[in-house]
């Protein structure tokens, strides 16, 4: 009956009333107000101060040594007091805290690589051509790059780059417009680590929704994988930062759209309106992917879309699916229209020059499956993943978190044999491994275990971290002469600018960052669109007739041509050609001996890296 009482009186209650029908002596001193309480915790204590049990007696007498001990003031303060609710949002903020700095501190661990002697300088080649689009959509706004002039000059190419990462670049030098006057290549140097803290941001909220027991060692492994890292990292503005972001939160979307199953979703409204929230979620972020990038965002999204036909023919073009689908057909639709083009496809037709020039690409290299670089992404769980992967199917429990994650598992073997094919896919396996772990590891119920097998595990990750923070003397000598490279490349580059159009030819790597500082366009250039203008530079350099070097200059225009060290230019070119190297490659004269270099290239300036000569025919 007590207990009853004090519920029913729960919620806005009159305190005085309450006090005083269970026998509480009226000389207690009070100022009560209506508020929000549990009356039952009251009530129970005031009889246990009062040393009484409950009783029918409603004026039970105090001996006056109680009476001190039960004096009290209620009182509603204004001010929240540290509940549950509090002590979550504290937590959730510590752990979004340190989620973020370690995400920051690895993206960010090679600043002294990006910054240096006050100028931006970003990590690959790709990158410079990215800059070099924005810098066009800068000086244009609303411009739609299509063609790429200043790469394999004078053709020039029709790019697989699209506008989303270009314009994304470009919002955020106008953020950072009010704190430096070099906003391009600083919105360049932070744009994918900021995309990087996006996505951490995205999985802590959507772990903690889906409820997972494991969920921090998806986070943990997210933050710190070298492969990630390196898609995310500072001084890169490559697409693939901004695809990493579009595939999390697909997948993601996915898969919280489909762990109640089909079925279930259809019969039960709730469900239904979740699931179509999650599907639009999943439509926008398939489109946008696969218009930033129309090659792994596709191919991912094949894959997805094929096993949730096979596992539920229905749930293609089920009600909650439509709204999704909708979404998605606008965005390509949107692409479309803006793009007016199709992505070039050459990469799965590819001729003899493109194979030997994709074997001096690291991300286009073949990884083999006893390579110890696995581990270095994803650590010794890796090793584990084929079992956990039969357990959880074999003994799937429907309702448990985690489930309806089949074309996760599914996801994760294709990548595994694509980054086989291919390095670069290794992004996108070492992603959707960590998004996989926490439900493989979810029929383990010892959490002490699981941490402790996941310390040990990433040991390997833990090693590559150690190198890279505390080089050694020979890798340190190295990264030390890549800036100085840099520094100096930049300077000679600088004599190229002009108000007129005077093409220059150099070896392919450097092309993009020199047409980048100096404005001018490149004979070669970095991506597969420019195997011509590769195949000719490789030549001109490899050439012993200095008539044919001649004619590789006048086919293609250059005012300039730049010298590099010769090894490397040498074994490059003899690597793209598949030929042998001869004895006395004009790049050899052009680097050593500059007195004897042909008549029509006059030499012009050099320093320690390099030599800049003008071409002296009649264009």
């Amino acid at each position: 009956m007590l207990e009853s009482k004090a519920r029913s009186a729960s919620g806005v209650v009159d305190c005085i009333f309450l006090i005083q029908e269970h026998g509480l002596d009226t000389r207690l001193s009070y100022t009560c107000q209506p508020f929000r309480i549990d009356l039952i915790s009251i009530i129970v204590t005031s009889y246990v101060l009062r040393g009484l049990k409950p009783s029918i007696s409603r004026q039970p007498t105090l001996e006056p040594s109680r009476v001190s001990q039960l004096k009290f003031r209620i009182a509603d303060c204004g001010l929240r007091t540290w509940d549950g609710a509090v002590i979550r949002a504290i937590l959730s903020t510590i752990e979004i805290a340190l989620l973020s700095v370690l995400i920051l501190a690895t993206r960010c661990a090679n600043y002294e690589d990006v910054f240096v002697a006050g100028n931006v300088y970003f990590v690959d080649a790709d990158c410079y051509a990215r800059m070099t689009r924005v810098r066009m959509c800068h000086a244009n706004p609303g411009l739609i790059v299509r063609h790429h002039s200043f790469e394999n000059y004078p053709e020039g190419t029709t790019p697989h780059t699209t506008a989303p990462f270009d314009y994304l670049i470009l919002g955020l030098s106008l953020l950072l417009k009010p704190f430096t006057a070099h906003t391009l290549d600083l919105a360049g140097a932070f744009v994918s680590p900021l995309l990087a803290l996006l996505g951490g941001w995205f999985l802590w909220w959507w772990s903690r929704r889906m409820k997972f027991r494991y969920r921090w060692v998806a986070l943990a492994l997210y933050a710190i994988s070298p492969i990630l890292v390196h898609g995310t990292e500072l001084g890169r503005p490559d697409h693939q930062s901004l695809a990493i972001l579009l595939v999390t939160i697909a997948i993601c979307a996915e898969w919280s759209s489909q762990c109640d199953g089909p079925r279930a979703i259809e019969v039960n409204r709730p469900y239904l309106r979740t699931s179509r929230l999650w599907s639009i979620v999943s439509g926008i972020a398939w489109g946008l992917a696969i218009w930033n990038s129309a090659y792994e965002s596709l191919v991912l999204f094949l894959i997805v879309t094929v096993v949730s036909v096979l596992e539920e023919r229905q749930a293609l073009l089920a009600r909650s699916r439509r709204a999704g689908w909708l979404c998605f057909l606008l965005i390509i639709a949107m692409a479309v229209l803006i793009e007016r083009r199709i992505p070039s496809l050459s990469i799965f037709h590819a001729n003899a020059i493109f194979k030997n020039w994709a074997s001096t690409i690291g991300e286009l290299a073949h990884v083999s499956p006893a390579n110890v670089i696995w581990l270095r992404w994803c650590g010794y769980f890796l090793l584990l993943t084929p079992v956990l992967i039969w357990v959880r199917v074999r003994y799937r429990r429907d309702g448990a978190p985690g489930g309806g994650a089949l074309s996760i598992y599914v996801l994760l073997v294709a990548t595994y044999f694509l980054t086989i094919w291919q390095a670069r896919w290794g992004y996108f396996f070492a992603l959707i491994f960590a998004l996989a772990l926490p439900a493989l590891l979810e029929p383990i119920k010892s959490r002490a275990a699981v941490w402790i097998a996941f310390v040990l595990s990433i040991f390997p990750i833990l090693r590559d971290w150690d190198e890279r923070l505390w080089p050694n003397e020979m890798q340190l000598a190295w990264r030390m002469e890549q800036r100085n490279e840099a520094v100096q490349i930049r300077d000679l580059a600088v004599n190229l600018q002009s108000t007129e159009t005077r093409p220059f030819l150099a070896p392919w790597w450097l092309s993009p960052s020199i047409a980048y500082w100096s404005g001018q366009p490149g004979v070669a250039g970095s991506s597969h669109e420019s195997l011509s203008g590769i195949e000719d530079s490789a030549r001109f350099f490899l050439c012993e007739d200095s008539q044919k070097a001649r004619e590789i200059l006048k086919k293609r225009e250059a005012a300039w041509v730049l010298a590099y060290d010769t090894e490397r230019v040498a074994q490059n070119s003899a690597a793209v050609l598949k030929e042998p190297l001869p004895p006395h490659p004009l790049c050899r004269v052009l680097d050593r001996t500059p007195g004897q270099a042909p008549p029509f290239l006059v030499f012009a300036a050099q320093n320690a890296t390099c030599k800049l000569y003008r071409v002296a025919i009649g264009r």
